[in-house]
Parts: structure tokens; sequence; C-alpha cells
């Protein structure tokens, strides 16, 4: 049973010279409708990429967030989260 989706959106932040995948954690069980909250919660980090880039699809559902992972990280039904640009390791593998 799915709870959320860890989403990955490829955006070119003010001043960088390319896209950077940033991660995000929307509190859905409906995989198209966490891939496009997280593309809106991404544009106001910068330019959302347009075409794949290095073979990287601009907006990826990387991980289905089980109930018992959202309860456990702190992210409960229909909420958002912005996790940055680091890999988010505990969201990985918990």
């Amino acid at each position: 049973m799915t709870g959320g989706w860890l989403i990955g959106v490829m955006v070119q932040p003010p001043g960088e010279p390319k896209a950077l995948l940033h991660y995000f954690a929307i509190g859905h069980a409906d995989q198209g409708k966490c891939e496009w909250t997280a593309v809106d919660l991404a544009r106001d980090a910068g330019r959302i990429a347009e075409s794949p880039i290095g073979g990287q699809e601009p907006v990826t559902a990387l991980r289905a967030l089980p109930p018992a992972t959202m309860k456990t990280l702190g992210l409960a039904p229909g909420q958002t989260r912005a996790l940055g640009w680091k890999h988010p390791r505990r969201w990985l593998t918990t």
C-alpha cells in the first residue's frame, strides 16, 4: 500500500550553470498527482527542465512511500515537503 511518493524534479536554480535534481516528499497515494505537485513546488526553486538531461527525466518518481515510512519520517497524508538538493538517503532507506 502506498501512502505517498518521493519525487525528483530537475531544476536550474538562478546562477547555476546546469539543472540539479531537487527532491520532494508528497503525502498522496496517486503517483501522477504527486509528480504534478512536485513540479508546482519546484517552480519556486528555479527553471524546470523541459527535456531529459544526461539520461535523467525532468520529473521522476523515485520511490513509493508506505504509510509506515511516512509516519516514521513525519509526513502526514496530504502534506508536502521540499527535501532539497542533497540525495535523501533517509527517505530511500527507511
